[in-house]
């Protein structure tokens, strides 16, 4: 997540030298280790079936539920970049699956990408798009699928979802089905940002859904049931894939305080039943530590150190974990979840646009804690929760063309 250093002509000159394993003992660094999975090697093509456009050496591969799909276990979210140069050197370098949203960067983001695959045989990629299951949701897919280029997307998601009633509302049922059946998207699923082991349940519960995409990280103090979920699911045929691993990617607002993005994206892949990730790139930089997490999940003793494993109660950060226990504690019910989620794209990503829209979206009152004297509501992760939504309410007053 931090600056870059390379660009693509210094990417490619570079390639995918390993860094030196570091170590120093900490603190549940032996139980930690014990945790690494041990079963995940390169894919053996004589015995596996195969990726989209031929397996790389040394990939670790896995197969995303009864899609069939072979992904590789880091693949690249495609939300905070335009760059059709980084966008190739991804798919280039065997990063095979694009993950996309039709309001990503207001449709520049599937525009970016039409432009790379074009030309590309269709089975050398997968891509997926999401699309929010409300009016209009029809007319969006085929702008979305026109922007891309495409025919059809390998996965589409009803985006966001964070009720189990949500997921399985006969009406967004239908609207996935009937653009499965017109042939505009080859499997379907769900997103979810937060109450995701009911989210996973529910998206396996229908029997219609062949992919979830979750939040997954090592901050997130529900960890052991979102696992549980996870493993029900994976029995029942989903895919699973994680975003969000990079919880934030700082500590601080400030950005002075990176989280070791490596060490939190190879955690969170240690879990097997999740085929892959799709972890936000905007440089050259993090591309190559990603591949690099292609080839080797295994957690150093730094790694595991710098993830502040057992500590992480006492830090705040940057990530708003969705569990949504603030949300009673609020006189005002405000939807607390989401506004911590635009905060973390406006100050941890650098994304303001998707924090403007996310703002925007909520239309909250100007002064949205006014009549509160004291804020009664305790964060799981000691957030400042008044202090942090009425700065990013600010956001609601900048005209959207600003980021355009």
């Amino acid at each position: 997540m931090g600056k870059s250093h390379l660009n693509r002509r210094e990417f490619l000159k570079a390639g995918l030298t390993g860094l030196a394993t570091t170590g120093a003992a900490a603190v549940l660094l032996a139980d930690e280790l014990k945790k690494q999975k041990k079963t995940d090697k390169p894919a053996d093509k004589n015995k596996q079936p195969q990726p989209p456009g031929g397996q790389r050496e040394g990939f670790i591969y896995r197969t995303l539920g009864r899609t069939g799909i072979v992904l590789p276990v880091v693949c690249m979210g495609v939300m905070n970049t335009d760059s059709y140069e980084l966008v190739r050197a991804a798919l280039d370098a065997g990063m095979v699956h694009l993950d996309t949203a039709h309001n990503y960067l207001r449709g520049r983001s599937e525009e970016v990408i039409g432009q790379v695959v074009k030309g590309r045989s269709r089975e050398s990629f997968v891509v997926a798009t999401k699309v929010p299951p409300a009016e209009g949701f029809n007319e969006k897919l085929d702008l979305s699928l026109k922007r891309l280029g495409v025919d059809y997307v390998d996965i589409l998601y009803l985006h966001s979802l964070t009720k189990r009633e949500t997921v399985l509302a006969p009406e967004n049922m239908a609207m996935a089905e009937a653009a499965k059946k017109a042939g505009k998207a080859r499997f379907i699923g769900v997103t979810t940002h937060a109450n995701e082991p009911e989210v996973i349940r529910a998206a396996a519960e229908a029997k219609i859904y062949d992919v979830v995409l979750s939040g997954y990280n090592f901050r997130k103090d529900y960890i052991k049931e979102l696992d549980a979920a996870i493993e029900e699911a994976t029995a029942a045929g989903l895919g699973i894939i994680a975003m969000k691993t990079l919880a934030g990617g700082f500590w601080d607002r400030q950005r002075t305080q990176p989280i070791n993005t490596k060490a939190a994206l190879k955690w969170a892949m240690n879990n097997s039943k999740i085929t892959t990730s799709v972890p936000g790139m905007t440089t050259f930089d993090q591309l190559k530590s990603n591949l690099e997490v292609v080839k080797d999940l295994k957690l150093t003793p730094q790694e595991i150190q710098d993830l502040k494993l057992g500590q992480t109660a006492n830090l705040s950060g940057l990530y708003c974990q969705g569990c949504q226990r603030c949300l009673p504690q609020c006189p005002k019910s405000l939807p607390i979840p989401d506004m911590m989620r635009a905060y973390m794209y406006a100050y941890g990503y650098r994304n303001l646009q998707a924090a403007h829209e996310l703002v925007a979206e909520l239309n909250l009152p100007d002064n949205p804690c006014a009549g509160c004297e004291t804020c009664t509501v305790s964060c799981a992760f000691k957030f400042n929760v008044r202090e942090k939504l009425v700065d990013i309410n600010r956001l609601k007053a900048v005209p959207g063309d600003f980021f355009a």
